[in-house]
């Protein structure tokens, strides 16, 4: 075990499970900071692609986890119910609307729940087609992977018989919203029949595809559809859920009623947690129909347990929307000075800055260089990432713990990571490691 941490993780960990935005390598964490090797401290800016919701080593989940590992009531959730794991699943019935009888599935990751969900709805409706968008991504498994529509995935085929329908971003308007409907309406007449359609997964807000946010009343009318022909509508959550967008649910800020919703990422304060809402007729389909052994065992779940009851004792819907605005209002700012900003767009915490090569015709820049002013970043001080179809999109989905003093110290860092590259301090063998999304 000689070498860089850097160094060693190239040498035991399969590239396929690898995505490195830097040469950030860890080795603790606390609060909204990070510690790298050598001890420096860096602002983190991501929260772990949303999943550290509450920042490191929180004190709460901390002591929820400890204490559940102290005296483990059991490891598996299929063979026998457990305390963490009943009380998680009500809390989250409680604060999940819905109507009728409703049941929780556990998981480990939003890529588990949304092939949970697909499989069981093919089974318990009889339909054996799904609706999706294109730049969604709703996991890594191989159903998950089937109704995804990013551009990072075609190694993958889709689903065989999904539909994948244009997402209308409102700063790229290539499809409006009524064009988006005018298409769906025309395949349920041609080549789509909704009798054959068991569901449609959609996002509130598209997170990987490059934090975009709908036109408003598209995902209503969208849904509206959905409803007229027995078509299942199922809500991916897993990244903007929670607090994260200044609603606990992001789904409410476009009046959305699901039938089933994923949760994932946050739901587990960083562990590995995800959870499916739905009706009782498509959840209790079949006994022994999903089973992971270790999924909803006590020590996740007293750490999910501790998440929710944190965002409720702490506020963090509302702080959530509050430095949501703050941090969005100082990316704006830099936006005045850097022309290579187009559009600074998001909710709460889910932010993204969108980089142009020209903001007339809003061409995105080469992906390299959205690399560069993350790995300039990091250098700086920070660690944020990058989404979009074009790799041109800076992602902010930082802890909701977030101070206002932490929200200037990043903007600056972002503004002088923006600066540095232009002035050419990052050179195209410095990200050639990095382009890998």
């Amino acid at each position: 075990m000689t070498g860089s941490l850097n160094a060693r993780d190239a040498r035991v960990i399969a590239e396929i499970g690898r995505l490195r935005f830097s040469p950030l390598s860890l080795i603790g964490g606390r609060g909204n900071r990070l510690i790298e090797e050598g001890g420096r401290e860096l602002l983190d800016l991501s929260g772990s692609a949303g999943a550290a919701i509450l920042g490191y080593s929180h004190p709460a989940v901390a002591a929820a986890v400890a204490k559940a590992a102290g005296d483990m009531a059991g490891a598996s959730l299929l063979l026998y119910p457990n305390e963490p794991a009943v009380s998680l699943a009500e809390k989250l019935l409680a604060i999940t609307p819905g109507s009728g009888e409703r049941r929780v599935w556990f998981g480990h990751s939003g890529s588990d729940a949304n092939d949970c969900a697909l499989r069981v709805l093919t089974a318990a409706t009889g339909r054996k087609r799904f609706i999706s968008f294109v730049g969604s991504y709703h996991g890594n498994l191989t159903g998950s992977m089937g109704i995804s529509g990013h551009t990072a995935m075609t190694h993958t085929l889709p689903r065989p018989g999904v539909l994948l329908l244009p997402y209308p971003d409102p700063y790229r308007p290539e499809f409006s919203a009524d064009e988006v409907l005018k298409l769906m309406d025309f395949q349920f007449a041609t080549t789509c029949p909704p009798d054959q359609v068991a569901a449609m997964f959609l996002e509130p807000m598209m997170s990987d595809g490059g934090i975009i946010t709908p036109p408003p009343g598209f995902l209503k009318a969208v849904q509206d559809r959905c409803r007229a022909h027995g078509i299942r509508v199922v809500v991916d959550e897993v990244k903007v859920g929670l607090a994260r967008t200044g609603r606990m649910h992001c789904f409410e800020h476009e009046g959305l009623e699901p039938d089933l919703v994923i949760f994932g990422k946050g739901l587990g304060g960083g562990l590995p947690l995800s959870a499916v809402i739905g009706p009782a007729e498509i959840m209790d389909h079949a006994p022994a129909f999903a089973l992971l052994t270790t999924a909803g065992n006590p020590v996740v779940t007293a750490a999910g347990n501790a998440v929710l009851d944190t965002i409720a004792a702490d506020g963090l819907v509302a702080r959530s929307a509050a430095m949501g605005d703050e941090l969005a209002g100082r990316f704006r700012a830099l936006a005045e000075k850097h022309e290579i900003i187009g559009d600074v767009r998001g909710r709460g915490l889910a932010i993204g800055i969108d980089l142009v090569s020209d903001r007339e015709t809003r061409a995105p820049v080469p992906a390299a260089t959205t690399a560069k002013i993350i790995y300039r970043g990091w250098q700086l001080g920070a660690a944020f990432t990058y989404v979009g179809l074009s790799a041109n999109v800076l992602e902010f989905m930082p802890p909701l713990t977030l101070t206002p003093g932490e929200a200037e110290e990043g903007a600056a860092i972002v503004g002088q990571a923006i600066s540095d590259v232009a002035a050419g301090k990052v050179s195209d063998a410095d990200i050639a490691r990095y382009m890998m999304w």
